[in-house]
């Protein structure tokens, strides 16, 4: 029940099943919202299993946006299996229109149409594009491998790159179908806000890691850099699911990650070289 109380249906959203029920496709409407729905609680109970602060899920036509206050510092598989599990919904989805096929109250009409919006919305959802399952999963998996600020901009450039293939496929096919433009032009303003917000989004991810209140891996990870890099530069250089020692390659000094951060969100220090610092 918690999880309904902060379950938004966005006006793009309406305006879809409007024009649906207009046109009469009502029954159509009904299935895509309970799919969608359905898809959207797979994220959240997910996350709530584990005791992630959700604050909003805001259901759209092709999937949803979960809301929450956790800034990049949960472990990579946790993230990851709370991202596939909207997507698994769609299994069970299909494999319960076979089973109502049995009863007359389910016609081969109606599990056609089922499993079409099914699977439309499952490969919709997988393309590596943000903020579709699939481009969520691309940059976490990018964080595994990459600093987490380079992942936060690699992941960008590449799902920009397949909006825009995207973009010219999908127009190119149909250039007049009214939906697939307003979801495209969503993806798109999607793409420009988050553009905007990086270094915020870096920022909080950094903020999460000072205050100690991200669930971090216990490993320590040593992190190498020349005496001459200044305290910002270095920062762009922490990676998630670690600790972090910094160690010096002119000295050999260590130098914790906590004092690196303390360093950096001291106005005066951030652009500081680190052995001016320590």
């Amino acid at each position: 029940m918690d999880l309904l109380k902060i379950v938004k249906v966005h006006p793009l959203f309406w305006v879809i099943l409007g024009s649906g029920v207009i046109t009469g496709y009502f029954k159509e409407v009904i299935m895509m919202f309970l799919i969608v729905f359905i898809h959207e609680m797979g994220h959240g109970w997910t996350a709530k299993r584990f005791g992630w602060r959700l604050t909003k899920i805001e259901l759209l036509p092709f999937g949803g946006v979960a809301e929450t206050e956790e800034y990049g510092n949960r472990p990579v598989k946790e993230e990851a299996l709370v991202i596939i599990a909207g997507p698994l919904q769609h299994l069970w989805l299909i494999a319960l229109s076979f089973i109502c096929l049995q009863f007359q109250w389910w016609s081969a009409s109606d599990h056609a149409i089922f499993l079409f919006h099914n699977l439309t919305i499952l490969a919709f959802n997988l393309l590596p594009i943000k903020p579709l399952d699939g481009g969520k999963l691309l940059f976490v998996l990018q964080t595994a491998f990459l600093p987490y600020r380079k992942a936060l901009y690699t992941s960008f450039y590449s799902s920009l790159v397949f909006l825009t293939l995207f973009w010219c496929v999908a127009l190119s096919i149909l250039p007049f179908h009214l939906n697939l433009i307003v979801v495209l032009s969503f993806l798109a303003v999607h793409h420009y806000l988050e553009w905007r917000q990086r270094h915020f989004i870096f920022m909080r991810f950094l903020i999460e890691r000072f205050e100690k209140k991200a669930k971090l891996v216990s490993r320590m990870r040593p992190l190498f850099v020349n005496g001459d890099e200044k305290v910002a530069d270095v920062i762009k250089k922490l990676r998630r699911n670690c600790q972090h020692m910094i160690v010096l390659h002119d000295t050999g000094k260590a130098v914790e990650e906590e004092k690196i951060l303390e360093a950096f969100f001291n106005q005066k220090k951030r652009m500081l070289p680190i052995d001016a610092v320590f």
